[in-house]
């Protein structure tokens, strides 16, 4: 099956809530070595103005693929994952990302450009904190291109 040109300008809602969690943060900053106490001890993350622990600036990742799974797994995209290399992701942070939050992130389409066989997708996750009622607050924007090889490469 081939990539569907029409994904160009297709959003998808946020659907599934992350709750952020204390050991989520600490196991995340383990594994990519993140050593700042503000990963680890939540007096050092408020005496740092925080609420509570921070999470590294690549955890946004976590919540930005779960809102990629979203398109993967759209039976009209014409994506087989087993022929995806990710090429590119960029992080944009509005705020940081702290233990208590409740994260969504609504994915976009923003391009679809052939290449041989394949194709090239970017994509832009808005990734969003609920709050009271049905107040959101921008917490990061990522950006990812992925390459879908076609038949052949």
């Amino acid at each position: 099956m081939s990539i569907n040109p029409d994904l160009q300008g297709r959003s998808y809602p946020a659907a599934e809530v992350y709750d952020v969690g204390r050991e989520k943060i600490r196991e995340f900053a383990k594994a990519v070595k993140a050593a700042n106490p503000a990963h680890f001890d939540v007096e050092t993350a408020r005496a740092l103005g925080h609420r509570d622990l921070v999470a590294p600036p690549t955890f946004a990742i976590i919540i930005a693929q779960r809102a990629d799974a979203l398109l993967v797994e759209d039976p009209e995209a014409g994506i087989d994952f087993s022929r995806v290399v990710h090429a590119d992701q960029r992080f944009t942070h509005h705020r940081p990302i702290v233990a208590g939050d409740r994260l969504v992130a609504e994915l976009h389409v923003d391009g679809v450009r052939a290449m041989g066989g394949g194709a090239m997708i970017t994509t832009r996750s808005e990734i969003f904190a609920l709050a009271d009622g049905d107040q959101r607050e921008k917490v990061a924007t990522t950006t990812s291109s992925i390459l879908v090889r076609g038949e052949g490469q």
